[in-house]
């Protein structure tokens, strides 16, 4: 089960107590996936056009609750009139007067994301979305959210309004205030371990370029001393330069630091590194 199935699931299990958010949850639903209409009888019906059976669960269970709609009987004219006036047209985007309150307005998060969000795996990246076929419903609910300080942005793709995060931390805090508790415990799971595998893979990253380049810097210090060596002789050298030379050519992996405790008497990584330069620039002049 991917991720975000499993949050849609955890999403359907968490009811409002209060029937004023279950509404505006209803209204979430039934304005982005629902549909009314008549059977062959000519007696009211209720749907919901989606895949996902969590989506079409939490919505009879709302119709339930709210305006005891069953599942199984036709809707009465009385209910359908109390359900319309309350919800209106599901052509246009819900009414404001229905998530006016904070705790609606997570309820409606809550309904819309059941009905049209999803979320790509949080172990490869960040990226939650929900695809509106209307504009202006896609502008209501990109404006709720950030009403939670939360920043959403729209993008066009093909016939439709993406509503989208792309930050890990908002997409916490989204599932924050959609009450989806356990799923965001796992993704500030996953968000640790990658964190923590970012790090140590910068950590290991950068400590092999360090070692490359002393090793490399090391081969080319060698390969001077070496030449002046074959080509100038260390007994020409003044003493401090000599010693460098021979203690460097014995000790071709050593630190600096190592060895400028070798020298007699000892001297520190600035010395040592003063003098590999001297020597470094004196095979250069015999080059040339």
């Amino acid at each position: 089960m991917s991720f975000s199935s499993e949050v849609k699931e955890e999403l359907e299990r968490q009811i409002s107590p209060a029937r004023h958010c279950q509404i505006a949850e209803l209204a979430a639903i039934l304005n982005f996936c629902g549909q009314y209409g008549r059977d062959k009888e000519g007696r009211y019906t209720i749907g919901f056009q989606t895949e996902n059976i969590s989506v079409v669960r939490k919505g009879f269970t709302l119709l339930k609750k709210t305006y005891n709609i069953e599942t199984d009987v036709a809707v009465s004219d009385e209910q359908m009139q109390a359900l319309h006036q309350k919800i209106g047209s599901l052509e246009e985007p819900v009414s404001n007067l229905l998530i006016k309150n904070s705790c609606c307005q997570r309820a409606f998060l809550r309904g819309a994301f059941l009905s049209i969000g999803s979320m790509s795996d949080p172990q490869k990246s960040y990226h939650l979305e929900f695809v509106c076929t209307d504009e202006d419903k896609a502008r209501q609910l990109q404006s709720v959210i950030q009403g939670f300080g939360i920043d959403a942005k729209i993008v066009l793709r093909k016939k439709y309004y993406v509503v989208y995060l792309k930050e890990g931390e908002s997409i916490v805090d989204l599932l924050n205030i959609c009450e989806a508790h356990v799923s965001l415990m796992k993704l500030e799971n996953m968000r640790i371990l990658k964190e923590m595998r970012n790090s140590i893979n910068r950590r290991v990253n950068c400590e092999t370029a360090n070692i490359t380049k002393t090793v490399n810097a090391s081969a080319r210090q060698v390969e001077d001393i070496e030449y002046i060596r074959d080509h100038y002789g260390f007994q020409r050298l003044p003493d401090s330069l000599r010693q460098m030379a021979e203690i460097r050519l014995e000790n071709p992996d050593a630190p600096l630091k190592e060895l400028g405790e070798y020298l007699d008497p000892p001297v520190g990584k600035s010395g040592v590194n003063h003098r590999l330069r001297k020597l470094s620039e004196l095979a250069d002049r015999l080059r040339t």
